[in-house]
């Protein structure tokens, strides 16, 4: 066990399984000494993070629903009975209606572009606020973004606006938090084989496609994503905020294919 992060105590959010990103961030920064807690939504995803938790030292589970308000408070209650304090949260929850991650952005109902902005993006805002007055200066916040938001990616859809609120939400909160000392950046890896990135039409090429392309001829992979996470969480990324950092072997550079797959 490394000692990066030593003595601090941090809140993921969003892992559903071993494969998810939120679990790399996890398990990275517990090797680091952090002592974690983790959210959950529903008895099902419970089930599933208990053993992960567990596998890191941890018996402390909240259930969250981002859409309730009630939820978010007694969540961050417990928090703050148990532990008093809070060091850095991080956020990895996202939603879109599967249905609408294929075919043409132009049909996104007005139902799915509401919801996905809400628990995509505005959730970041209401986490941040219940865990600000917990956090003394050196803390941070990390959520999850993808290049989608920026550039247009086949069937991302109503998600590349979603990321692109996301993006913009980072660096409102790191003007708001930093006079107190609060960092909040968000980490953009490529695309990933986990269960929110199979959701998104054609994923299989878009992996397939990025790895035979980006620089470093290689996808982004946990161990990658939690260092960065890292990094930015320890006094390592003191003086790091309001940033998109990629961690995506390079591909964000690019402005075509390489030759040999034009």
């Amino acid at each position: 066990m490394g000692e990066l992060l030593k003595g601090r105590r941090g809140l993921v959010m969003g892992v559903a399984n071993d494969r998810s990103i939120a679990w790399g961030i996890a398990r990275s920064v517990a090797a680091e000494g952090a002592e974690l807690a983790f959210s959950y939504q529903g008895e099902a995803f419970g089930k599933r993070v208990e053993p992960l938790a567990a596998s890191v030292g941890s018996d402390f589970l909240v259930d969250v629903d981002v859409t309730d308000d009630a939820s978010l408070d007694a969540a961050f209650a417990a928090i703050s009975e148990r532990w008093g304090r809070l060091d850095f949260l991080v956020h990895a929850i996202a939603f879109s209606n599967k249905d609408e991650l294929t075919g043409r952005f132009v049909n996104t109902s007005r139902a799915n572009f509401k919801r996905s902005l809400e628990i995509s993006c505005y959730s970041l805002i209401e986490v941040a606020r219940r865990a600000h007055p917990m956090m003394a200066p050196g803390g941070g916040i990390i959520t999850l973004t993808y290049g989608g938001s920026n550039r247009v990616t086949p069937f991302y859809n109503v998600m590349g606006v979603a990321k692109a609120a996301l993006e913009a939400s980072v660096r409102y909160l790191a003007n708001d938090l930093g006079p107190d000392g609060i960092r909040v950046n968000a980490i953009s890896p490529g695309p990933m084989k986990t269960l929110a990135g199979a959701a998104i039409g054609g994923a299989r090429k878009t992996y397939r496609h990025t790895e035979a392309n980006a620089p470093l001829r290689a996808n982004a992979t946990l161990e990658a994503i939690g260092g960065t996470a890292c990094w930015l969480l320890s006094d390592w990324g003191a003086c790091t905020t309001g940033e998109i950092v990629t961690v995506d072997g390079g591909y964000h550079v690019l402005g075509m294919p390489q030759s040999e797959n034009l």
